[in-house]
């Protein structure tokens, strides 16, 4: 399997390349035949590694296990990385303290898991007029939180929505 972003042996079409051995000794500049050449008697593959190079450099080494460690490499990195994922609670400015304590316990759990959490609060009616109860409810919200989460951003409203979003600490801190 032959990447796009890398040329090799054939596909190399500079007329004169700086070689590298396979051993990372530095061979000269020499023609782009040569260095197939010289690729061959050693049954290994020459490939560009740096195009925007005068001239370009090439290197003379086994492609196929080249791109397998290449590909290891790159599935170990995907494997090392965290996905955060974003949870949304939905609270309302006049929600009732059994609901808010299971709204919020709900995202301490989402919180320790690693995952961010969104608090929005949906005005309905006329109770936009009143911002003042769920910036309250919000606040009140991300203090509860604050053992297991810092405030990534400060409730703000977003058309007839109120949010705030949390993160959570880190276990180093």
């Amino acid at each position: 399997m032959i990447s796009k972003d890398q040329l090799v042996n054939e596909g190399i079409r500079a007329r004169e390349v700086r070689l590298i051995g396979q051993n990372g000794d530095q061979l000269g500049i020499k023609s782009r035949q040569e260095a197939l050449e010289i690729a061959g008697r050693a049954n290994l593959d020459l490939v560009l590694v740096a195009a925007n190079a005068k001239p370009p450099v090439c290197r003379i080494m086994d492609y196929g296990k080249f791109r397998f460690e290449q590909q290891k490499k790159e599935k170990e990195a995907r494997k090392n990385q965290k996905i955060i994922n974003l949870k949304e609670v939905r609270l309302s400015p006049t929600i009732d303290e059994h609901d808010f304590n299971t709204k919020l316990r709900n995202a301490i759990k989402f919180l320790e898991k690693g995952d961010k959490v969104k608090a929005s609060i949906r005005f309905k009616g006329r109770a936009i007029t009143h911002k003042e109860i769920g910036q309250r409810v919000l606040d009140r919200f991300s203090e509860a939180c604050a053992e297991v989460a810092t405030v990534e951003t400060k409730p703000k409203m977003d058309g007839r929505s109120m949010f705030l979003m949390l993160a959570p600490k880190n276990e180093k801190q």
